[in-house]
């Protein structure tokens, strides 16, 4: 039997079978596809790395501890624990769903990053677009009180201390830029949904 022709199941239980090398064949199989979905991601190489190495610690815990039940479904179950990897780190290092200071757009922050489907993340890149554009169009007052309430994730009372305008003020400017942003996306026919 040719080392292609051997399923991704069988190699599985070869390796829970104590035939290391057959983990070192799934793990060359798989990779490329793992790695390129994480880095797609996180745009890092080190901590795609870092993610990758994670994830096959824990497909090794699991399979050693006998708790792997998917036959025949190796890859879409790895794909998920690298999912939720990422995800996890966008936890830890605050950058979800908030954004960062520089007031570049994170697409967690817009939509829940529940599929691994390329050209939902192409659409999603597009409305990432979009909306940053949306808000440019938004009177400075506006736009101020927006970036720091959900790009900096700032109360009321945060963005009243540091714009030196009431809480009432800020508040407004938030309903108004909210009202304004509907108004443009209307103008626009622009749709958020996919």
């Amino acid at each position: 039997m040719q080392r292609e022709l051997i399923t991704d199941a069988t190699l599985v239980s070869s390796y829970i079978k104590g035939q290391e090398s057959a983990l070192e064949t799934l793990i060359k199989r798989h990779k490329q596809k793992i790695y390129s979905f994480i880095y797609s991601k996180v745009y890092d190489k080190d901590i795609a790395e870092d993610i990758f190495q994670d994830t096959f610690i824990k497909v090794i815990r699991t399979l050693k501890r006998g708790a792997y039940n998917e036959e025949g479904k190796f890859l879409p179950w790895v794909m998920r624990i690298a999912h939720n990897l990422v995800i996890d780190f966008f936890r830890k290092s605050n950058r979800m769903p908030k954004f960062d200071n520089s007031g570049e757009f994170s697409i967690f922050s817009v939509l829940s990053d529940n599929t691994l489907n390329a050209e939902k993340s192409i659409i999603k890149a597009q409305v990432e677009n979009d909306v940053r554009r949306l808000v440019d169009e938004l009177p400075e007052d506006q736009k101020e009180v927006l970036m720091m309430r959900i790009y900096s994730d700032m109360s009321f009372k945060e963005i009243s201390d540091r714009t030196g305008v009431s809480i009432n003020t800020a508040l407004g400017r938030m309903r108004y830029a909210l009202i304004n942003l509907r108004k443009i996306i209307d103008k626009h026919n622009i749709v958020l949904t996919n």
